[in-house]
């Protein structure tokens, strides 16, 4: 019996896939730039993590040889890869020898207004929560549900991104976004050991941030800890930094080390 799709007999293609069936799979959202994956490193040392956890097997050579080829074709924007553990018959079980399949997609670079970097945006407070499962904490798994009603609880442009909480109602990140704080000098970001992801931009700010000899902290957050922070910003391996000028009553200006750290992002990745 053929499948089929919108009504019609379907050709053979993704049908089969675990990735579309279960979201059993992990992404990478890589920016290209004058023909150059930008953090490609990073992104590959977080897929491992993910297919370590997963257990899907992936030769990394290959993967960042095929990503260098495609981005020197792109030349600007977005690729963005996304790695399965292949087809498999139905029920969860995986394959016990899975062909792991890999899809490089193509997008422009996201147009974002200049003014969220120079002045800051507005956070909306989301009330979709984060599920704990320390198991695929800090991955970016293709299970993205939570993230997809997240962004559906605000259409309009007061908002530029959105702030998800834990079960226990602790700050944990952006739909799109990692968190950081400031505070008497300190820079903190939520631990993700029950849910959350590791950005890559994250990674490389806390790097940057102790070569600087700044204090650096990752540990659990309250909100009472964000309001009373000096400074707050965001971070995102497209869009670089961005600082929160205002979320609930709470409002910040853009502080001494968000720009600092701006400016050291920028120098990195131009």
């Amino acid at each position: 019996m053929q499948d089929w799709l919108n009504g019609q007999p379907l050709t053979p293609g993704l049908q089969r896939d675990r990735g579309l069936a279960y979201g059993d799979g992990l992404f990478e959202t890589i920016a290209v730039r004058r023909g150059q994956p930008r953090l490609l490193e990073r992104h590959l040392q977080r897929l491992a993590t993910g297919c370590q956890r997963l257990r899907i097997p992936c030769d990394l050579a290959q993967v960042g040889a095929e990503i260098q080829a495609y981005a020197a074709l792109l030349g600007e924007g977005v690729a963005k890869l996304l790695l399965t553990r292949g087809d498999g018959l139905r029920g969860y079980a995986p394959p016990a020898e899975p062909e792991v399949r890999r899809l490089l997609l193509a997008s422009p670079a996201p147009a974002y207004p200049a003014a969220h970097a120079a002045e800051g945006i507005a956070l909306f407070p989301c009330t979709t929560r984060l599920a704990s499962q320390p198991l695929l904490a800090g991955l970016k798994h293709l299970n993205r549900l939570e993230q997809v009603l997240a962004r559906g609880e605000w259409t309009t442009t007061e908002y530029a991104e959105g702030l998800m909480l834990d079960q226990d109602g602790r700050p944990i990140e952006g739909v799109f976004s990692n968190l950081f704080l400031v505070r008497e000098g300190r820079l903190l970001t939520p631990a993700l050991d029950h849910c959350g992801v590791a950005g890559v931009m994250r990674g490389l700010l806390m790097d940057l941030a102790a070569q600087e000899g700044m204090q650096t902290a990752v540990m659990p957050l309250s909100l009472d800890a964000l309001f009373q922070a000096d400074e707050v910003f965001l971070c995102n391996s497209q869009y670089g930094i961005w600082p929160v000028r205002r979320y609930a009553a709470a409002n910040w200006s853009v502080g001494p080390v968000t720009r600092k750290l701006q400016g050291s992002i920028n120098e990195i990745l131009e």
